[in-house]
């Protein structure tokens, strides 16, 4: 019996050999939820134990008879608590939906993973309604980082519960949303892989908004290619397979304006490693000024589109249960309500004016290089215990990732770290619609990071 979840290439070829059953990995991942001194009481708001039991021996049966359905199939995935899933209320990391009622149909990602047989084996914690890049959760619990895990860090937002669940062998993979980098963020803090694809790709259909202009969904894996089929199957589309750029003459830009700025020493060592790396298999490397990044936070000083849409979302709610929120959260909702009409047309004009100038600008290269996150996790009780400590973190942390979501782009952080040592993430990024190539330049870079 398999006692981890690596990749999902290598799970399904273990099933497909009778190495292995599902119900197997789903036991196994279960027992790993429920281990009283593991994580699985942070990372889990609900699980599906029944269910996920049920669907194994069902993708079991189903692949004795010849009809395995996906590469995913029969392999445990956990799906953030923002994602409907039939019978369950979608509570978004919140106890001020305490009393809402189960959905009746499940998301259309879900639906899709479903039908390509994935045991959902449940949903993971979160950030309160998605409105933080830290993950820390005061009605849940925050999820502990795997990396020096007796101190307690941060696993990085909002999809905190999502990226545990993978790093704990509690899932395979793990659903999420990305509205300024909460896919992304604790990948890199966790030492995991993740893919922020471009928005329009998988639809929103089902899934608690933040920003319907910036949220897209995407997965939170072991490798590159897992992304890509999760991503796929999510999209609706063909699983065709990949095929690794050429790191040779592959042009890279860099850029110099912001993302570099603030880095702590770990992240800068680790990056400048994996920038040696790359430059070695023949890639070509551009420091390029980008001022328009600089213009980003002026450009949303009033709270941007996630503060005047979440506070669209959360009015009424709040009207009701206001008590009820976090109140880190609610602070932050509470800014739309000042963003008028008219700083909303302005800021769709600003946007798409910023866009334009960007994509010019990147034109030239084949993806963005930078890092996902400029610091290594902080501790938790630091950032509980300080308002300042943890707004101060909260906005270096969505500083970088947050630009592609700005930029309607597309995004993969890999870790890039030594072994042993604080997670960090290497970004990949592109513009909208470039995420086929953004992941097959993902998979070159991976190979060259993991060679000895």
């Amino acid at each position: 019996m398999i006692t981890t979840l690596p990749t999902l290439q290598s799970l399904s070829a273990a099933l497909s050999q009778n190495a292995v059953s599902s119900a197997d990995l789903t036991e196994a991942a279960l027992q790993r939820a429920l281990q009283p001194s593991g994580e699985g009481r942070r990372v889990f708001t609900e699980l599906y134990a029944t269910a996920a039991r049920a669907a194994a021996q069902a993708s079991d049966l189903l692949r004795a008879s010849g009809q395995a359905r996906s590469p995913i199939d029969g392999v445990p995935i956990s799906v953030k608590d923002l994602f409907d899933v039939a019978g369950s209320a979608t509570l978004a990391g919140s106890v001020a939906l305490r009393d809402a009622a189960p959905a009746s149909v499940s998301a259309l990602a879900v639906q899709r993973l479903a039908a390509a047989g994935a045991v959902i084996i449940g949903r993971t914690n979160m950030t309160e309604f998605a409105y933080s890049g830290l993950g820390i959760n005061p009605h849940y619990g925050t999820p502990r980082n795997p990396w020096d895990r007796d101190v307690g860090r941060i696993p990085g937002g909002s999809s905190s519960g999502a990226a545990v669940s993978v790093s704990d062998a509690m899932a395979a993979a793990a659903i999420g949303s990305d509205t300024g980098g909460s896919v992304r963020i604790p990948a890199a803090l966790c030492g995991l892989t993740g893919f922020k694809p471009t928005a329009r790709r998988v639809s929103l259909q089902g899934v608690l908004p933040l920003s319907t202009q910036l949220d897209s969904i995407g997965p939170i894996a072991n490798s590159v290619a897992c992304c890509a089929t999760l991503d796929a199957i999510m999209a609706g589309e063909p699983l065709l397979p990949l095929r690794p750029y050429s790191l040779r003459g592959l042009r890279l830009a860099l850029p110099t304006t912001l993302v570099l700025d603030g880095m702590a020493q770990q992240v800068a060592a680790a990056f400048a490693n994996a920038r040696r790396r790359l430059q070695a298999a023949g890639a070509l490397i551009a420091e390029i000024e980008i001022p328009e990044l600089a213009a980003l936070g002026a450009i949303n000083a009033k709270g941007g589109f996630t503060g005047a849409e979440a506070y669209a979302w959360h009015r009424a709610l709040i009207a009701e249960r206001a008590a009820a929120y976090d109140p880190r959260v609610i602070s932050r909702i509470l800014r739309g309500k000042e963003i008028s009409a008219a700083d909303l047309i302005d800021l769709f004009a600003a946007r798409k004016q910023w866009i334009a100038a960007v994509e010019s600008r990147i034109a030239g290269y084949d993806a963005l290089l930078l890092p996902t996150v400029p610091i290594v996790a902080p501790l938790i009780a630091e950032l509980e215990a300080s308002d300042e400590a943890y707004f101060a973190a909260n906005g270096l942390i969505l500083r970088n990732p947050s630009v592609i979501n700005f930029l309607d782009g597309c995004a993969l952080s890999l870790p890039c770290h030594a072994a042993g040592t604080a997670p960090v993430g290497l970004m990949l990024a592109g513009a909208g619609g470039s995420d086929r190539k953004i992941l097959e330049i993902g998979l070159a870079v991976e190979a060259a990071l993991a060679a000895d």
